[in-house]
């Protein structure tokens, strides 16, 4: 019996000596499991919510890097509902932010998708709000108002709640528009200062930098697989889809991989 189970002990650590990484990794920064970040949605989709790319490269990053993430919306209805085949509204459809953002729950619904009324920054470590047209449209009113938009607001609540906390703030592409409103004088990136066309991609939002340094803000050119850092405010920014690209969507990965690196680092502190 003895040597049966020593035989069966030496076959486990063989074979978990075998497993890729991923299998034991403990991320790049903290403990397995001890960092828990709240991801902010605004809807399903570029043209009107929460981009699908920028949310699951978020939320892959954050696994990747052994943090557990609950996932958060407003339980408020859409400013519309885009066809993102014609890029046009549709006409006669309305739609709930927090409905449209648990599509990214995979089937776990108010397991993992809850309402932002609730998030509590005393639960939280840092705090991820992807890009997408559901930034200005859904949780501002930058579509109308530009540089003077208000903001939703437990969105508002939130982004000043962990600011004040000393807690990490992660933004892709136009999630800076909110932090930039309400947080005067923090330093971000949403990429290129003009519409710098070439072939692998452009730059159509430069309009949105424009805003956020009338905000105050200062803003600091960085490319879309890159991340700046505010360490003094403890914000971190990535232009991703701010570069409109039709097929480079690993630039969109990386960058969206070193937001999540540098807040993880810093939920650490």
């Amino acid at each position: 019996m003895l040597a049966t189970r020593t035989l069966l002990s030496k076959q486990t650590l063989a074979t978990l000596s075998r497993q890729p990484v991923c299998f034991v990794h403990h991320g790049d920064y903290g403990n397995w499991g001890n960092t828990n970040v709240a991801v902010v949605f605004s809807g399903c989709g570029w043209w009107d919510g929460t981009d699908v790319h920028e949310a699951v490269y978020a939320m892959y990053h954050l696994s990747r890097n052994g943090a557990r993430f609950q996932m958060f919306a407003p339980n408020q209805q859409q400013m519309h509902v885009m066809d993102h085949m014609k890029k046009k509204a549709a006409s006669g459809e309305n739609r709930s932010m927090m409905v449209e953002s648990a599509r990214f729950s995979h089937g776990q619904g108010t397991m993992q998708m809850q309402d932002l009324s609730k998030l509590d920054v005393n639960s939280f470590d840092a705090v991820i709000f992807p890009g997408g047209y559901g930034i200005t449209n859904n949780l501002s009113t930058f579509t109308k108002d530009g540089k003077d938009c208000k903001l939703q607001n437990d969105v508002e609540r939130v982004l000043k709640d962990f600011h004040r906390s000393r807690k990490p703030i992660g933004l892709a592409s136009m999630a800076p528009v909110l932090a930039c409103r309400v947080l005067p004088g923090i330093e971000v990136t949403m990429g290129h200062e003009q519409d710098d066309t070439s072939r692998w991609g452009n730059w159509p939002n430069t309009h949105m930098v424009q805003a956020v340094k009338s905000m105050g803000a200062r803003h600091t050119v960085r490319e879309p697989y890159e991340a700046y850092v505010d360490e003094k405010n403890k914000v971190v920014s990535t232009p991703t889809f701010m570069w409109e690209t039709e097929y480079h969507y690993h630039y969109i990965f990386d960058g969206i991989g070193n937001m999540v690196k540098h807040v993880m680092r810093m939920s650490t502190k």
